[in-house]
């Protein structure tokens, strides 16, 4: 299972990096490989390149605000979801878009 995904706040500091954290975490936990972009108040980082995107089984978005870019994620499965769900329950929120989107998830 390949992700990759965004998160980005309206304050662009504390939850846009706990969210990519806490998801990163949990998706190193389940087995998956995941590449998580932020925008905070510093800019981009860990910017998804467009091979990242291509071998992606989906995106998930965990923001609290408009992304930049989104339109890279075109033909994509695309999830989004508010920063406090991907910090609160990270492992419940990756299991339950693997099982929603119908994709194996190993």
């Amino acid at each position: 299972m390949k992700i990759v995904g965004v998160a980005a706040c309206t304050s662009g500091i504390a939850h846009t990096y706990i969210a990519r954290e806490k998801i990163v975490k949990a998706a190193q936990k389940l087995g998956y490989e995941i590449h998580m972009e932020t925008q905070g108040t510093i800019g981009t980082e860990d910017e998804l390149t467009a091979t990242d995107i291509k071998e992606a089984d989906f995106v998930l978005l965990a923001v609290d605000i408009k992304v930049n870019g989104k339109e890279r994620f075109t033909g994509k499965k695309v999830v989004e979801v508010p920063t406090n769900t991907a910090i609160k329950a990270p492992t419940k929120l990756l299991k339950t878009i693997v099982e929603k989107l119908g994709l194996n998830g190993g």
